[in-house]
């Protein structure tokens, strides 16, 4: 496959895992939204869901990768490093403009929900520095485009993305690979689909299972330029441990895969 296919579906392939996973936690978040309130379990399922339709969108492009850390384990597995920067260049674009699509999806009821004095609270001064403190940290909206924890521990945190995303890549990779090497095959799509939802139920709990760099990092880009009233901070203090997380679990799945199994 050519360097334009690969960064061609990689881009329309996160693209749509974002615009659909972000858009089940707009929907269960927002305000006037139809789905909001739905809980956990909708958002697991529908970034599964996500899953499924990227990878079969994609597939015949790229691989479906969609998943920096995904790239790297095949990359570790195999030995092929020059496409590595394509793969993660179309991803992280991607996941920028399923951000964006997500936005406009869901536009009034971004603006319904962060112009509701009950959900972002009163106006406060500008020169007060707890305003300066919550402006760094989370905004109100800031889940649906990126990851947070829910207990911050530096280690911890590190620690669940780490093994969240070795489970999804010791999964992909002994599941097998296409005809072509490069990417998951037809059952394996569906089946790491499942996986995902797996994830998310079991180990999402902590730190909301980015378990993908470019889906956090991407949108958390997006977060940081859109025109929204009352957003808050991006955390960006926070932004590094779900782009190193994953990336080291990747490492160390692909690290047991070629030690451990028959291939």
């Amino acid at each position: 496959m050519s360097s334009s296919d690969i960064f061609i579906g990689e881009t329309i392939g996160t693209a749509l895992l974002i615009l659909l996973g972000a858009g089940v936690v707009a929907a269960v978040t927002l305000k006037a939204s139809k789905a909001r309130g739905a809980g956990w379990v909708a958002i697991t399922l529908g970034w599964g869901f996500a899953v499924m339709t990227a990878v079969y969108v994609s597939a015949p492009l790229s691989g479906a990768h969609l998943n920096p850390a995904v790239t790297l384990a095949l990359t570790i597995e195999d030995g092929k490093w020059s496409d590595l920067p394509i793969y993660w260049g179309g991803q992280v674009l991607g996941a920028m403009i399923g951000a964006v699509l997500t936005w406009v999806a869901y536009y009034g009821q971004f603006q319904a929900h962060l112009t509701d004095r009950e959900i972002v609270g009163e106006p406060v001064p500008k020169a007060d520095k707890a305003l300066e403190a919550r402006e760094r940290g989370a905004g109100p909206v800031l889940g649906i485009f990126s990851t947070g924890p829910e207990v911050r521990n530096v280690w911890m945190n590190l620690a669940t993305e780490i093994i969240g995303t070795f489970v999804l890549l010791i999964a992909i990779l002994t599941q097998g690979l296409n005809d072509n090497g490069n990417g998951l095959s037809i059952l394996g799509g569906l089946i790491t689909a499942f996986v995902v939802v797996a994830i998310g139920l079991s180990l999402g709990g902590p730190t909301g299972y980015a378990i993908n760099p470019a889906r956090d990092l991407g949108p958390r880009i997006v977060h940081a330029l859109l025109p929204l009233p009352n957003k808050g901070g991006s955390d960006w203090s926070y932004a590094w441990i779900p782009v190193v997380g994953p990336l080291i679990g990747a490492a160390a799945a692909a690290g047991l895969f070629n030690a451990a199994f028959p291939h």
